[in-house]
């Protein structure tokens, strides 16, 4: 090992213990902890967080990283390992945004960040933004003044939020993105609309939660969430955390009348935990060993929610099983009538539930929001009505509370802002991923065979085994020749739903 590295490794070796243990804190706080611990947890996640950040923050680290990152720009990175050189290059990256951060600050976010999720939640249960707002309000103003920080002559604010989650994916390609998407699915929505509704009320009667975590869970393993290395737990909204390739932590919620939403909610998060339990063991419990961005995250657990888990091929080998599980709500519904209940269009007012075809179009909404407030010092109090207007110009449909509008996602309550495109980036990228793989794997006989693990293999292999040495665009180029291109999305769009609704 090079001695440089040598010296750096117990610095790294304290801040992913310290990361460790938040990530587990911040677990328990959403799914196990009584609700009353919230805020002297958060002290606790304060200090946590300032132990970490002090960790790498500091001079001998700055000049170990500095020294190590020139060697291996000139080449001069003898004994340097290629997780090694990753390990440079991204901590030299984290270094260069966190050191602009004033320590005081960094640790006053953190502890904001510990109790945003449970004051959410309360908002959110009570119906009420005004309970959310003064937490809202600092979370933004935190992200503002830290983006403020790290800005570069030229550059807007937000596109350092963008970057954060997706390398090199700033407002110019977002836009000419989402201008692209609206201008295919605005029509084709219209013409569905002029189309019969599917039926799917069967969907929506009485299913006991009991039964629904018995098959959810079968449906996790079933795709490739291994169990020896995999806890499923429950929370308001659900989400994915990972301590390390051998811990990782999945939630689903579940409603008595709602089938559908813990299937495909299962099914997303254990494609975002596939990801993870995929990492190498050499890059795990290292800042290189997780997924390479939030797009491409994101584009696995779309990918098995979406081409995976509504696919006919997918459902044919274990659709049986869904109906010996709810025998009675499911008896009249055969499997093609399942299919095209599960892959019908309509436009509703939450992104979680969401169809394929207008999903990116809640997207949209929060993108626009967040470029307001980002962009134009967009006052907080107005962002529900800006929100419900939105969602009347892309969607046609107007929310009428705020659960259901401005307060129905959990990801600004952790000071996520512009974390939301990434949910459409990662739908193209796994648009783009599926157009290679159909080319090298019989996709719908391996689903009907039952052999998902292949498919999984292969994400393994193309994208998983990258970790975070490799970017987006660096990991699309080598699985399928050629970088982000959204056109295989709009193509897998408009094949699937003008073939679904015969038009």
């Amino acid at each position: 090992m090079n001695n440089d590295f040598k010296a750096l490794k117990p610095y790294l070796d304290k801040a992913m213990a310290m990361n460790t243990a938040m990530a587990l804190f911040e677990w328990d706080t959403e799914t196990l902890a009584p609700k009353a611990a919230v805020d002297q947890t958060a002290k606790v996640l304060g200090v946590l967080a300032g132990e970490s950040y002090n960790a790498v923050m500091n001079d001998e680290v700055k000049d170990i990283v500095y020294r190590l990152s020139k060697d291996v720009e000139e080449g001069k990175d003898e004994g340097l390992s290629k997780v090694e050189k990753g390990i440079v290059k991204q901590l030299k990256k984290d270094y260069e945004m966190l050191e602009k951060i004033p320590a005081n600050e960094y640790q006053a976010f953190s502890e904001l960040q510990a109790v945003g999720a449970s004051r959410w939640a309360e908002a959110k249960k009570a119906d009420d933004f005004d309970k959310f707002l003064p937490t809202l309000k600092s979370l933004i103003e935190y992200s503002r003044k830290f983006a403020g920080y790290r800005v570069k002559p030229g550059e807007k604010p937000y596109d350092v939020l963008l970057n954060d989650y997706e390398e090199g994916f700033n407002q110019e390609i977002l836009d000419k993105f989402f201008g692209k998407l609206k201008e295919a699915i605005v029509p084709l929505l219209k013409k569905i609309k002029e189309k019969p509704q599917v039926e799917y009320e069967f969907l929506f009667k009485d299913y006991p939660v009991g039964k629904q975590r018995e098959f959810s869970r079968f449906l996790a393993e079933y795709v490739g969430f291994a169990p020896d290395k995999g806890v499923i737990a429950e929370s308001e909204h659900p989400f994915t955390n990972s301590l390390h390739n051998k811990d990782v932590r999945i939630t689903n919620h579940y409603y008595e009348n709602n089938l559908e939403s813990a299937i495909f909610s299962i099914i997303h998060e254990a494609g975002h935990g596939i990801y993870e339990m995929n990492i190498p063991d050499e890059l795990t419990q290292t800042i290189v060993g997780e997924g390479s961005s939030m797009g491409l995250h994101e584009s696995q657990s779309r990918f098995c929610e979406n081409i995976i888990g509504r696919s006919k091929a997918f459902w044919e080998p274990i659709y049986g099983k869904l109906v010996s599980t709810f025998p009675e709500q499911l008896k009249d519904v055969d499997l093609d009538k399942f299919i095209t209940a599960i892959n019908r269009t309509e436009p509703g007012l939450i992104r979680t539930e969401a169809d394929e075809l207008t999903y990116s179009l809640h997207v949209l909404v929060r993108y626009e929001v967040e470029k307001k407030i980002f962009n134009e010092d967009y006052p907080v109090e107005k962002l529900p009505e800006l929100w419900n207007d939105l969602y009347e110009e892309y969607l046609g449909i107007r929310p009428d509370t705020y659960k259901d509008g401005i307060l129905q996602d959990v990801h600004w309550s952790g000071g996520s802002f512009g974390y939301f495109s990434s949910y459409a980036l990662g739908n193209a990228i796994g648009a783009e991923l599926y157009h290679q793989m159909k080319k090298e794997l019989d996709f719908d006989g391996l689903l009907r065979r039952g052999e998902v693990s292949k498919i999984m293999n292969w994400l393994k292999e193309k994208v998983h085994k990258y970790g975070k040495l490799k970017n987006t665009n660096e990991i699309l180029l080598l699985a399928t020749g050629e970088e982000f291109n959204a056109d295989y999305y709009i193509d897998y769009l408009t094949e699937k739903f003008t073939k679904e609704y015969g038009l």
